[in-house]
């Protein structure tokens, strides 16, 4: 049997799987009518949203299309519609499972918290397996075809089209509701979180499944989509070195991370007792544990005999938990650094703002010093095919670290259901205690999706410079420096047009809420009903309107800047992005996590609790960081990939 015959069984296997969890999830019955009413009217705003960008994205990858069948290649544009569809779909399953889940979670709690576990896990299992899977699935199906790895840029360069106007778009949602719930609620209003009094409540939960579960199915899809076709790509160039099955390697890695996942699912499961993000961990660590194993034996049967691939994949997979558990040491309230950032609240805003952005630029420290040596050690085991195998070694376990972040949100919603519902002190708790461990999970995905972006952008930029032509970088060309310093502002340009975006949707938000509260008679009283329709349609209109230029911003630049100042420009721009992209993107997300996980710590009863001052200052400093972390920065790491694949697919026209 072929391998690339066996991937796709092994795709084909991680879909049936999915499959089951999502049957799973849909058999358990819904008691609460309540309960069942709100999720169904979160479930058709998100549907309602979704449908409504991908009639948008539909044009643009048309139109994109066209433009690669007439002037670039026919094949490359039939590999990007792939690569668009496929990671609209995973963004859609995702989507679909995650407001099917939330209610059953609400409903799971009522027994125990590891019952709740389990519902919000399945959920987010669903969408670790289709993205892997169809990530997989895809590539082999173009290269079984095809049989030249150069073409499947273009399905990179699709799913990486979509994973920014997702993302982005999806950011500018969840974050203007969460912001506007927040502002008004919390501060002015004096009202507990997910308050069914607030108008912006229906929107916040709806955003949390547009922002972090379709919007980052699609970021990390393509973060594992791009690993994998710039591998191939890398091997295919280096088969004297490493032998003809060296193209096929990284197939055959993210063929072993799908099953390796699907075993530390299994694993979760088997663990009756314990904290829910011990638990969780023990399934990471052990999907990890047994991808070191396929590894080694993979690169010893594949590659010339030869280990030192596999000691780059092994650099890659553990680069990758060290990021993710300094991560963790930043954001979660369990360590020092959320703790003073909790007590920083109790002089007020300024001091949380100030000690948060400290936080996110000390936490850059190490995963620069990590990738730094990671990029090295891999170097020197396998020169760019090792740096690249690092990248997939990476992500080879996405299948169950994105379950585990996805698992996040499902958590959220059901702990807002709960409120809103009135199903219970207990059930809120802990529906609570689970998302507050999706707090951290979410955290830890972010930094696994920054660091592969660095290192697969790193060999993509690499890439470019072999496909225009380019010996190597002149830094004393005036065009080279030029492309440093415009490469460096890009991700300050398209961080700020994100946040900005953010802002004045959550200006709108702002206002109606308010307007609301003064015009309803009876509704801060509880005694008369919100119209939570009119605050949905705010963020709706407001997101589909303001993604539009962040993400031309992103795909418009490398082309302008190779068109009019060359290919040594681009290059030096594709160099610049990714440093200030990459730094800018982990201070965000630290900073963003921090601020949020310290209102959480407040709101437990530390420093005054909720109602407090220094919970009020804590409310103000999470608002900042919800651009930061959910909106700006993960939509960083997709811009440093997607820059790089365009310039790598118009550079024979430079």
């Amino acid at each position: 049997m072929s391998l690339e015959l066996l991937s796709i069984i092994i795709s084909l296997f991680g879909l049936s799987a999915a499959g089951f969890f999502y049957w799973r999830i849909n058999r358990i019955k819904v008691i609460d009518e309540k309960a069942k009413q709100i999720s169904q009217v979160i479930r058709e705003g998100a549907m309602a949203f979704l449908n409504k960008e991908y009639r948008v994205l539909i044009i643009f990858a048309v139109v994109v299309a066209v433009l690669l069948y007439f002037f670039i290649n026919p094949r490359i544009a039939i590999a990007f519609m792939l690569g668009a569809f496929l990671s609209g779909l995973a963004g859609n399953i995702g989507m679909r499972v995650a407001t099917l889940s939330n209610v059953r979670t609400a409903e799971a709690v009522k027994d125990n918290v590891k019952k709740g576990l389990q519902v919000a896990f399945d959920s987010g299992s669903v969408m670790g397996l289709a993205v892997v899977s169809l990530g997989l699935l895809g590539i082999v199906v173009l290269y079984y075809l095809f049989r030249d790895p150069q073409i499947i840029y273009g399905f990179g360069f699709g799913a990486s089209s979509i994973a920014i106007f997702a993302r982005v778009g999806g950011g500018i949602y969840t974050k203007a509701a969460d912001v506007g719930a927040d502002l008004v609620g919390k501060v002015e209003a004096g009202i507990p979180e997910d308050d069914p009094r607030n108008p912006a409540t229906i929107a916040d939960n709806v955003g949390d499944n547009v922002g972090d579960v379709a919007g980052m199915g699609a970021d990390l899809f393509e973060s594992y989509v791009d690993s994998i076709i710039v591998a191939m790509v890398l091997g295919a160039l280096g088969l004297g070195i490493f032998g003809a099955k060296a193209v096929v390697l990284p197939l055959a890695i993210a063929g072993g991370g799908i099953l390796a996942s699907l075993i530390g699912n299994l694993i979760i499961r088997l663990i009756k007792k314990g904290e829910p993000h011990n638990i969780l961990n023990a399934g990471i660590l052990s999907a990890s544990g047994i991808m070191i194993i396929f590894s080694y034996l993979a690169t010893k049967y594949l590659v010339n005999q030869s280990l030192s691939l596999f000691f780059a994949i092994l650099i890659g997979l553990v680069a990758g938990l060290i990021i993710g558990f300094i991560t963790e040491f930043y954001t979660s309230a369990k360590y020092k650094p959320t703790k003073e950032l909790s007590k920083a609240s109790e002089t007020g805003a300024a001091t949380n703002i100030i000690s948060g952005l400290a936080l996110g630029m000390q936490s850059t420290i190490v995963p620069v010093l990590v990738i730094a040596a990671a990029i090295l050690g891999a170097y020197k085991l396998g020169g760019l095919f090792g740096i690249a195998m690092a990248s997939v070694g990476m992500l080879s376990t996405l299948g169950i670290t994105l379950a585990t972040d996805c698992y996040g949100p499902v958590a959220d919603n059901a702990a807002g259901i709960a409120e809103m519902a009135k199903m219970g002190q207990q059930v809120r708790e802990r529906a609570e205690e689970l998302d507050a461990v999706g707090n951290t999970t979410a955290a830890i995905g972010k930094g696994l999706a920054i660091g592969s972006a660095a290192l697969t952008a790193l060999v993509l930029s690499i890439s470019y410079a072999q496909v225009a032509g380019l010996q190597f970088i002149d830094l004393n060309s005036p065009f080279v420096l030029s492309g440093l310093f415009i490469g460096g502002l890009l991700p300050f340009v398209f961080s700020a047009f994100a946040m900005k975006a953010v802002g004045r949707a959550a200006y709108a938000v702002v206002n109606e809420v308010r307007r609301q509260f003064k015009e309803i008679v009876g509704l801060k009283e509880g005694t008369a009903k919100p119209e939570y329709g009119k605050c949905v349609s705010i963020v709706t209109s407001a997101a589909l309107r303001q993604m539009i230029l962040p993400s031309l911003i992103a795909i418009l630049t490398p082309l302008l800047v190779g068109v009019f100042l060359g290919k040594e420009a681009l290059g030096g721009l594709l160099t610049g992005s990714i440093i200030t992209g990459f730094l800018l993107a982990i201070m965000m997300a630290n900073s963003g996590g921090a601020w949020d996980n310290a209102k959480k710590y407040i709101e437990a009863g530390n420093f005054g609790g909720k109602g407090s001052k220094p919970h009020e200052a804590a409310v103000i400093g999470d608002t900042v960081g919800d651009p930061f972390k959910d909106t700006a920065g993960p939509s960083l790491n997709i811009l440093i990939k997607l820059i790089s694949i365009i310039a790598i697919i118009i550079a024979p026209l430079l």
